[in-house]
């Protein structure tokens, strides 16, 4: 069985989650593999001790083990799973198609969940009175003027931006998981919206969905 090494932690107001991680457990979902999923505390990431540090050299999450091999990058980590267990594919078959589908995977992991989705989600993990108000509007702000209009523009009309569900989309499944829990407007972006409103839709989203307790977010996409 597959183990996710991740971080999930209950607050009052959700149960918040690591966005890499969220993108490899979407497609463990996706794929309905069989998964346990191990806890890795906040702290230790942050810390970068030796124990992190041996399974994945930068000191993040996700890593994953598969037998006797231990994995980390959650865009690697997803490649290997489409290519290791091929069915359902995530990725188009066809050379030209797949290459748009990993840039926009990259654009997703580049120019959101590294640059302004952090600013957001982080201080979530943090006391009310200790959150940075302003890093989170920044974050909103890039979000508004960087990020969805580009989604308003390139999203097809099948809905996904790649035509079929890919993995260009799981890491925004991410976005909408974090944007479920910030309660940001993007009315202002109804194309955008409907997406997220798609991607929470989805079986696999469960799994991430704030509202999810961890006692019961592994294997629903599987279950049902």
């Amino acid at each position: 069985m597959i183990v996710l090494y991740t971080m999930e932690r209950e607050y009052p107001y959700g149960t918040l989650r690591s966005t890499n991680g969220s993108k490899t457990k979407v497609v463990l979902e996706e794929k309905g593999l069989g998964y346990r999923v191990e806890l890795v505390r906040p702290g230790d990431v942050w810390k970068k001790v030796p124990e992190i540090l041996a399974k994945h050299p930068l000191g993040k999450v996700p890593f994953i083990e598969d037998g006797e091999l231990t994995l980390f990058d959650s865009t690697v980590i997803n490649e290997y799973l489409n290519d290791a267990y091929p069915e359902p594919a995530l990725l188009p078959s066809d050379v030209v198609s797949r290459a748009h589908a990993r840039a926009l995977e990259n654009y997703a992991d580049e120019g959101v969940l590294s640059q302004y989705l952090p600013l957001i989600w982080m201080p979530w993990w943090s006391p009310a009175e200790q959150r940075d108000q302003d890093s989170m509007e920044r974050g909103r702000e890039g979000l508004r003027t960087a990020i969805f209009p580009f989604l308003e523009s390139r999203l097809s009309e099948t809905g996904y931006l790649c035509g079929a569900f890919s993995l260009a989309d799981v890491p925004f499944m991410a976005v909408a998981m974090v944007l479920q829990v910030d309660g940001m407007d993007v009315s202002g972006f109804p194309v955008t919206a409907a997406y997220l409103d798609r991607l929470r839709q989805r079986p696999s989203y469960r799994v991430i969905d704030p509202n999810t307790p961890l006692a019961e977010s592994v294997g629903l996409a599987a279950a049902s």
